[in-house]
């Protein structure tokens, strides 16, 4: 009671302290610089994608640029390939033309076959260059030769010029091969060819670095400041080059482009943040004042809260049983008249189920008055951890209980409370420092088919537990008029599993799985069978939903691990010894934490190698809580058992659990065997699943092979094993050995003897 009292104390506490006007501020603070970071960086994207525009819309025009200059020196070789005869003056009058057109050249030259230059426009200024030879390299001269042969025009790259400075040359050949007169040759400097290709805009406001081959070759507006946190490289796509533009911004067009957002928010958001301190000031000052009502009102609250605890304590006696804390007959009675009328109207049904404790009598008697106390109270505890909002556990007297099951959807709700009921008497009674086993008797009955009133529902779950009792002890009957004959039987099927196991009903029959390598058995499944005392042998669909609702899988699927290494060790010495056997195993039984200790001790008791077990889980099985599964199954892989997927490729998309989890074995599933020879798609499928588990390094098993057509498929693909009717049935372990010794399970021949 006392820390909710104290809570608004500490509250007030901390609203008073003058850090928290200090700490409002420090949050607008962080605010306001988070805030402007941010505008900041976005101005930052914003320069950066201009940049990388510029650059990649300089790099476009050079590169159209270069196309237009190389195609107009390629038109005038084609023009004195055509006209060989073209004399010298009428050369230098077409050239003077392309000068006068283009006005970026420094000079246009005739260069003969022995790459010497010949002819040159303008003369003036360019004398010196008359008879010089352009390969003047071996990379030049390599790269005119190849430039003669194909007939493709070459680009220099950056030179020195022989007139003097930096430029360019496009050689355009004048024919091709041994038809080959020359080249015609456009000179640019690159001063000139930079300043006429690039807009005067961009020149004002970046500095540009021309690189080959990651070196710089060239400098435009190298006197220009830049701003040395930005810069943009782009490459220029030219036969022959490698070049990249390098745009270095200036400072100011950097500064002009930088909003006053960030500061303007950074200043806002810091006096909303001292006006949010003054605030706070204030109401510390009003919160100081009111302090004293403040610990009037929380003394009234806990007198409040001591009324109400007083009342509710009275209520508690009124509805509730002393001794076992839960509620009594008459409090359950009357939820239950209350429980009835609302399902009446939401047509629902409900479950009223009556317990007696075996032999309680007896105990209390002989043990005496306190036994039977602490008893019920231990049974009390473990029955009202199965209380919610939908089921009530009330103490009727004696030795009695009563559960009230409300909103029933059907028959498998009631199946599963009394399975939880069961898990409570599962482990011993600790009582006066001895362990009893206790067990239960219960009488169910269910409305409206046993009743339309709380009386008479009561009545008719006590014939219930009165028939329960002549049948024996520890089990249950359903108050069964009214209910339908299917559900009935279900019922009494649930019964008899309960005793299943203790009256050894259950058997295992076994399928060979032929090697489709060498036609030999090296390998069957085990599949457990109900030997019903009744009803005769029962397939697993007929009873294991039950045993999975009930709670009682995980025994059966243990006996199922013990009866195959028992089956194992029985093979010792036979021609039986190297067969492996494959156990299904479900997803209750794969969460339980003490499967692969329980494996591992059958496998030791009977002595059984782990390589001769299989487990196989179906692929739903295998996706689910993938962590915890790769955990269990990682331990049976160290533990040597031989890993399985049952039912592969149905329903699920995700192949990433193959490589994470230790699987040896994938099973096609039988949905894809049926139709594989007359289906294009199901043929597609099977191939592939069996190719994909080859190059993971998993063998695979084909389910429900039936026909010739079908084996020899399988075999044709290289799938590993096959499992079905052509080879044999799921036949028990005498005919399975006759089979075997007899040599009738080979490929190809049908061993549905009928066994």
């Amino acid at each position: 009671m006392e820390k909710p009292a104290s809570s608004p104390g500490a509250i007030i506490s901390g609203l008073l302290s003058p850090l928290f006007p200090v700490a409002i501020f420090l949050v607008f603070l962080g605010l306001a610089e988070g805030l402007r970071y941010g505008l900041v960086q976005q101005d930052r994207n914003l320069i950066e994608a201009n940049l990388a525009n510029e650059a990649r819309a300089l790099a476009n025009h050079l590169e159209r640029e270069f196309l237009v200059h190389s195609e107009a020196i390629r038109r005038m070789a084609k023009r004195l390939q055509a006209d060989p005869s073209m004399t010298e003056r009428e050369w230098r009058q077409d050239a003077r033309n392309y000068l006068d057109d283009f006005g970026v050249y420094q000079a246009i030259e005739w260069i003969d076959r022995n790459f010497v230059i010949r002819w040159l426009e303008p003369v003036t200024d360019n004398e010196g260059v008359i008879g010089y030879n352009v390969a003047f390299n071996d990379e030049r001269r390599q790269a005119l030769e190849l430039a003669r042969q194909t007939g493709n025009w070459d680009l220099s790259g950056i030179i020195d010029l022989r007139q003097g400075g930096k430029g360019m040359v496009i050689y355009a050949p004048v024919g091709a091969g041994a038809d080959n007169n020359g080249f015609i040759a456009g000179v640019f400097r690159m001063d000139v060819l930079a300043r006429q290709l690039l807009t005067s805009r961009v020149l004002e406001f970046v500095r540009i670095e021309i690189r080959q081959a990651g070196t710089v070759r060239y400098m435009l507006n190298d006197s220009q400041s830049v701003n040395p946190d930005f810069a943009h490289s782009h490459p220029v796509n030219l036969p022959t080059l490698d070049w990249t533009l390098t745009l270095y911004p200036s400072q100011e067009w950097v500064e002009n482009r930088y909003s006053s957002w960030p500061a303007m928010t950074f200043t806002t958001l810091l006096l909303m943040g001292l006006l949010t301190s003054l605030t706070a000031l204030l109401v510390q000052l009003i919160l100081k004042r009111n302090r004293t009502l403040l610990k009037t009102r929380r003394e009234l609250d806990q007198e409040i809260e001591q009324r109400a605890a007083i009342q509710k304590d009275l209520a508690r006696l009124e509805s509730t049983d002393t001794l076992t804390g839960l509620a009594n007959r008459r409090f359950f009675m009357e939820d239950l008249s209350h429980t009835l009328n609302i399902a009446d109207r939401q047509m629902r049904q409900v479950a009223l189920v009556m317990l007696d404790l075996d032999r309680f009598q007896t105990l209390n008697d002989s043990l005496g008055h306190q036994f039977g106390d602490e008893l019920l109270i231990k049974v009390s505890e473990r029955l009202n951890r199965l209380s919610d909002e939908r089921i009530l556990v009330a103490y009727s007297g004696g030795d009695e209980f009563m559960l009230c099951q409300q909103q029933v959807d059907d028959i498998d709700d009631i199946i599963h409370l009394l399975g939880q009921i069961k898990q409570c008497f599962d482990q011993p009674f600790d009582v006066q420092g001895q362990s009893h086993c206790i067990t239960a008797t219960l009488g169910v009955a269910v409305y409206p088919q046993s009743g339309l009133d709380a009386d008479t529902l009561l009545r008719n779950a006590d014939i219930a537990l009165y028939r329960a009792k002549e049948q024996g002890r520890n089990t249950y009957q359903f108050y069964t008029e009214g209910m339908q004959e299917r559900e009935v039987m279900r019922l009494e099927l649930d019964k008899d599993l309960n005793q299943a196991l203790a009256n050894n009903e259950f058997v295992l029959y076994y399928q060979p799985q032929l090697n489709l390598d060498n036609g030999e058995i090296l390998s069957v499944e085990a599949l457990i069978r109900w030997q019903h005392p009744r009803r005769g042998l029962l397939p697993p669909v007929e009873f294991i939903p039950l045993a999975e609702e009930s709670g009682r899988i995980s025994d059966i699927g243990r006996w199922v691990v013990m009866a195959a290494c028992r089956q194992l060790a029985r093979w010792k010495g036979t021609p039986q010894e190297e067969l492996r056997i494959a156990v299904n195993l479900s997803g209750r039984e794969l969460d339980d934490e003490d499967l692969v200790d329980h494996i591992r001790d059958a496998l030791a008791t009977e002595n059984v190698p782990a390589g001769r077990l299989e487990v196989e889980l179906t692929e739903e099985i295998f996706v689910q809580n993938i962590e915890h599964n790769l955990n269990q199954l990682s331990r049976l892989h160290q533990l040597g058992v031989h890993l399985a997927i049952d039912d592969f490729g149905v329903g699920y998309s995700s192949l990433g659990y193959l490589r994470d989890f230790p699987v040896d074995l994938l099973k096609i599933d039988r949905s894809f065997i049926t139709d594989v020879t007359e289906r294009h798609d199901d043929a597609v499928i099977t191939r592939a699943v069996i190719n994909l588990a080859h190059n993971l390094g998993i063998q695979v098993v084909a389910e429900g092979v039936e026909t010739e057509e079908q084996l020899s498929f399988l075999k044709n693909h290289r799938c590993n094993f096959a499992q079905g009717y052509l080879i044999s049935r799921p036949i028990p372990v005498s005919d399975l050995e006759q089979a075997l010794a007899s040599g009738i399970l080979v490929a190809g021949v049908t061993a549905d003897s009928g066994l």
